[in-house]
């Protein structure tokens, strides 16, 4: 693989140190290795390894800087042929997500701390897998980032244990004891009450001398000149000593009897841990962010509470006097770092995290149209899941059509757009194009194909957008086919796409199916015993109803309830199935029927629909979604057309036999006709033919 990693700076730090520290695993397994930093004086380290440092002002938050680093790490990203982007820091995020978005690059981040959630932030949680160090900072991207738990990876930092030498701390006393308080110098570390810990310690315990390691961020100048105040303050000044940046880490160890880790504020990590750890030095550390989950209270090292001076001065002097103590805690540690913190076991961990980024396809769905056109598809989910075999498949989908996916095989996962309720309007399209952002797809398929979709995917940083070019903002589908102007079934349009994504469709099955569950199924049965139906009834099915948009594609009623009488003397039942909407409908048609009808007119779901259908002898329905259920739970069907066209809405079913009168005003596609001939036409007597025919009476 070809990795690019990118930080602000190659100074002193965990982040630069970790990242050369896995640059020298990465090519010792055969990988190729580009970083991208602002440059600083460990870049040396980088080139004597014989890796390609490209210096780039990825530090600066200036909009102009950061738009053109976006442009200048695009080109990188495609002179170096890079399969993964990792990006170490917030604004390196952003210019990464960006750049590896444009050409279709990989894009992994590290969470390196407890970053404040605001947008800056946010970028670390859109990529392909969020890499954090422990598991404190994994649920607080979970949690407070809104990070999918599957995309985040516990990956722990760990050390070149080569470089640091072990001496476990000898049994006798010392006339000096040194300890160490390494790491940048910043409110959160905690460096005021340790040093008002170390003002009482010296009182007790003369014999020590405190090294402070490490540099104030360069706008913060102060918080060094307030520490140093701070020393005179409590004059200890000739316990303690500044001693700035420094680059070798474990020569500072091996000179050092005690490492205090004093933070107060949420610490990603802590890395000086198992270095201490690697080295042989006894650790104290805050009770606070990754520390808990490297030392194992009185075994690995000592735990106390952030801010508690007294528990931090009696820690200190317990370690310095009980000799016995250290040594035990300083063997056990190393043991630790040697079995879950070596740089090789990093290093592998993070080549897999790599690699299941490069296999692992997510793919998106969008289909958050009425229930029939969901349904209609399934075959194409069907041959998503099998040309993307390991791929995770998501469906973006409206509220009505939920249940339709809830049980499919093809699709692991459904996103709920409600753009009729809760998301309506520009906020609720924000908020989903923000949890599909989250989720980090590789590539989307839009099958509603319509502004709001093209839009979303859009908005939702999706790669590949694939989709047609219907001039409805379809600029914002960057992988997009023409209409052809010929009538095409629905799933030979949707195969269309498909192909133009080089899946091949040939000798696809193009059946239809749904998901009833076996409670759908006692549901029902319990519906037509309380009809009194028994099991050798015979029934035929009836869709009274439609939406009430379409109107025109409703047979009249007067025809629905002559046919059930013609059926009724052949003691054949009916069943009336619809929304709610067609509530009406049932009770004029009572008043005009002599049957006597299972009435279930608003009482089935959609999968307790299909349940129902199943117990149908034969299905009549217009141009609807039951005509869908029908042919996917294989029961004979006589599906109405007027004012559609079944060559763009039915799809081609052994079971399913289209009624439809050609006129020269059909199809017309309107929903409100005064004459409505084209269903006015369709008698009474050739349907009940049909019914006849089918259930062979």
């Amino acid at each position: 693989m070809n990795i690019l990693q990118i930080l602000p700076k190659l100074d002193v730090g965990g982040v630069e140190t970790g990242t050369i520290d896995l640059s020298k695993e990465l090519i010792k397994r055969g990988h190729k290795v580009i970083v991208v930093s602002g440059g600083g004086l460990l870049v040396k380290n980088l080139i004597k390894m014989n890796v390609k440092h490209i210096e780039l002002p990825v530090y600066k938050k200036s909009l102009f800087a950061i738009a053109s680093s976006i442009k200048k790490l695009e080109a990188i990203i495609k002179d170096e042929r890079v399969d993964i982007v990792h990006s170490r820091s917030r604004v390196p995020n952003i210019i990464a997500f960006f750049a590896a978005r444009h050409v279709g690059a990989k894009f992994i981040t590290t969470a390196h701390g407890y970053y404040s959630n605001h947008f800056v932030s946010r970028v670390t949680g859109w990529a392909k897998f969020v890499i954090v160090a422990s598991s404190v900072i994994g649920r607080h991207m979970i949690e407070d980032f809104k990070v999918p738990h599957e995309r985040v990876r516990l990956i722990p930092r760990g050390v070149d244990i080569d470089n640091f030498n072990f001496n476990a701390p000898e049994a006798s006393s010392k006339s000096e004891y040194k300890i160490g308080v390494v790491g940048r110098i910043t409110p959160i570390k905690g460096h005021g009450f340790f040093l008002q810990a170390i003002a009482r310690v010296v009182r007790l315990f003369p014999k020590v001398k405190v090294l402070i390691v490490g540099d104030a961020p360069k706008d913060k100048p102060g918080y060094i000149e307030n520490l140093k105040s701070l020393v005179k303050q409590l004059q200890i000044e000739k316990y303690v000593e500044f001693l700035g940046a420094q680059y070798d880490i474990p020569k500072i160890m091996s000179g050092l009897d005690l490492l205090v880790l004093p933070s107060i504020g949420q610490e990603a990590f802590g890395r000086v841990i198992i270095e201490a750890g690697a080295s042989g030095v006894p650790v104290i550390a805050t009770r606070i962010g990754g520390a808990i989950e490297i030392i194992e209270d009185g075994h690995t090292g000592i735990l106390v509470r952030p801010g508690d001076i007294l528990e931090m001065v009696n820690s200190i002097i317990r370690i310095l006097k009980d000799r016995e103590l250290s040594r035990a805690i300083a063997i056990e540690a190393r043991k630790k770092i040697e079995k879950e913190y070596s740089l090789v076991k990093m290093a592998e961990d993070t080549i897999k995290v790599y690699e299941e980024a490069c296999k692992k396809k997510s793919i998106l769905v969008i289909k958050f149209g009425a229930i029939g056109d969901v349904m209609l598809i399934v075959p194409s989910l069907r041959v998503l899941k099998n040309h993307f075999s390991g791929a995770h498949i998501s469906v973006l989908i409206g509220a009505k059509a939920k249940h339709i996916l809830k049980n499919c095989p093809y699709v692991d996962e459904l996103i709920l757009y409600d753009k009729n309720d809760k998301d309506r309007g520009l906020k609720g399209l924000l908020k989903t194009a923000a949890i599909l952002r989250r989720k980090n797809f590789d590539m989307s398929i839009d099958f509603q194909n319509n502004r709001t979709s093209h839009l979303i995917s859009w908005l939702g940083a999706i790669p590949q957008r694939f989709g047609y070019d219907n001039k409805k903002l379809s600029f914002f589908v960057n992988k997009r086919i023409k209409y052809l102007n010929i009538k095409a079934t629905p799933l030979a349009e949707q195969f269309r796409l498909l192909k133009s994504m080089k899946i091949d469709t040939m000798g696809a099955s193009t059946y239809l199916e749904i998901w009833p569950s076996k409670e759908d199924f006692s549901y029902i049965n319990a519906l037509l015993k309380n009809a009194w139906v028994s099991d050798s009834q015979v029934l035929v099915g009836i869709n009274i109803g439609s939406s009430r948009r379409w109107e025109t594609k409703r047979w009249p009623l007067k025809n629905f309830a002559r046919l059930s009488d013609m059926l009724a003397e052949k003691d054949i039942r009916v069943v009336l199935v619809g929304s709610n909407d067609a509530a009406d409908l049932a009770k004029e048609f009572a008043k005009i029927s002599s049957a006597k009808p299972v009435n279930a007119i608003g009482m089935t779901s959609i999968t307790q629909l299909a349940a129902l259908v199943t117990r149908c002898r034969v299905f009549i329905t217009g141009d609807s979604a039951p005509m869908h259920v029908a042919s996917s739970m294989g029961v004979d069907f006589i599906a109405l057309f007027g004012p559609t066209d079944p060559a763009r809405h039915f799809e081609p079913n052994e079971k399913g036999v289209v009624v439809r009168k050609d006129l020269k005003c059909s199809p017309c596609y309107k929903s409100k006709c005064r004459r409505n001939v084209c269903m006015e036409n369709i008698s009474v007597d050739e349907v009940y033919k049909l019914i006849m025919e089918k259930i062979k009476i």
